[in-house]
């Protein structure tokens, strides 16, 4: 408790931010459904992904030539601003241009909130500093969700919460009394490295992140297609995010005591068979979807953590924050695609496709994930000493900025260059060979 209270601040900032977050997207699904097709509705979610993922480097410049206070409060007014202006333009492109401001300013907000916990932790209580930022970005995405419960009509008072919410998180972070963070320099990215060492993490993680873009851009649009009101849909949307969050201390254990890519695939698996009902039927009774569409959002959500847990098992310590910055960015890329994708397959063939798209996105994850002794490109791999490290509960994606973790400021480009070269892939290659034979 002693920790939580001394990142109070930093915590409401939080919740404030993921409250208005989260009431945003499903406003815009559910206003646009009314008025145009699944297509846009998805293209709203891409936009905004993509601009999380675009987000990376101008939040860092902007950061490393302002400062992290003054970064975040010139972000989150101009995020404040974009929501504003919602409200005063029914243009659908406008309202796309929009959604890449809001994600481009919360990305540099994500940045300065996350690395400044980082920065401020010590190792011993890092775990417990951040599950207090995970509890606050699931507390903040519910609450959003619940507004529509108590305030159903889809007018601008809506935006105008939302405004509000962008508006009141300037207060704590400019109030705080936490010590200024380091300035930030950022680790080299290496994708390419990553994909031949992991392959079946990034595949994961590629996989999941088109899940869950998926999920909170266009399951919005399927309840309302099904024939939810308002207030049920904001209720189905909260329940699925509670579940997604009460599964991770059970996952976090299991994740530590069953092999990792066997716990994937069971996963998968279990995700495919349990999203085919509302793939095809769209006239189940409301508690059915409400615990078919609960198990499988628990399903999806629990995949990236593990992917990353996987990663990080495999890849040596020096090079994990480029790693999860990587894993990261390939979600993001993921989160970005599939609603544009899946809301135009949902324009033609029915809301169903929703989770027809989820089921064989899990059946790819099947097909795809093996356990590393399996996997030639794998064979080379040499295991952290650290390894199997404990689960950590992870953010699902949009709580968690791209790029962020690779802007360790204690990380330095020259520093992992040197640890590639005293680590090159020949040489694991022929230790591995010797020790085979």
């Amino acid at each position: 408790m002693s920790v939580w209270k001394s990142f109070k601040s930093l915590y409401f900032a939080t919740l404030l931010m993921l409250l208005g977050s989260g009431l945003l997207s499903t406003y815009l699904a559910l206003h646009v459904a009314e008025r145009a097709d699944g297509i846009w509705v998805g293209a709203l979610m891409t936009g905004f992904y993509l601009g999380l993922v675009l987000g990376g480097k101008i939040g860092h410049r902007l950061i490393a030539r302002v400062g992290h206070i003054r970064a975040y409060v010139a972000s989150a007014g101009i995020v404040t601003g974009a929501v504003l202006v919602h409200g005063l333009t029914e243009n659908l492109p406008a309202w796309l241009g929009l959604r890449v401001l809001v994600g481009l300013g919360m990305m540099t907000m994500y940045m300065v909130l996350e690395s400044w916990l980082n920065e401020q932790s010590t190792s011993e209580e890092r775990g417990v500093v951040f599950s207090g930022y995970m509890m606050a970005s699931y507390l903040g995405s519910v609450l959003g969700q619940l507004v529509l419960v108590a305030i159903p009509e889809l007018s601008i008072t809506l935006l105008l919460l939302v405004g509000l919410c962008f508006a009141l998180c300037l207060v704590p972070v400019a109030l705080t009394r936490r010590i200024h963070p380091d300035p930030l320099h950022p680790a080299p990215l290496e994708p390419r490295y990553f994909f031949q060492r992991v392959p079946s993490s990034m595949i994961t993680s590629l996989i999941a992140g088109a899940m869950v873009g998926a999920f909170y851009g266009l399951a919005p649009l399927y309840a309302s297609r099904i024939g939810l009101p308002t207030q049920m849909i904001g209720l189905f949307m909260g329940v699925c995010i509670v579940a997604s969050l009460l599964i991770q201390a059970p996952l976090g254990w299991l994740s530590d005591r069953i092999d990792r890519p066997t716990l994937i695939r069971f996963i998968s698996g279990t995700l495919m068979i349990v999203a085919l009902p509302q793939a095809i039927l769209i006239d189940l009774p409301i508690l059915l979807i409400f615990i078919g569409s609960g198990l499988s959002a628990v399903l999806f959500f629990s995949l990236y953590p593990l992917a990353v847990a996987f990663a990080n098992d495999n890849v040596e310590a020096e090079k994990r924050v480029s790693l999860t910055a990587v894993l990261l960015t390939t979600f993001g890329i993921g989160a970005s695609i599939s609603p544009l994708v899946i809301g135009a397959i949902m324009k033609h063939y029915g809301p169903g496709m929703l989770y027809a798209s989820i089921s064989i996105l899990a059946l790819l994850i099947v097909l795809r994930v093996r356990h590393p002794q399996s996997e030639s490109e794998t064979e080379a791999i040499c295991v952290s000493d650290e390894a199997p490290l404990q689960h950590i509960s992870m953010p699902d994606g949009i709580s968690s900025s791209p790029l962020a973790a690779a802007l360790d400021p204690r990380v330095e480009e020259s520093h992992v260059q040197e640890q590639m070269q005293d680590c090159p892939l020949s040489e694991v290659a022929e230790e591995s060979e010797e020790q085979h034979y």
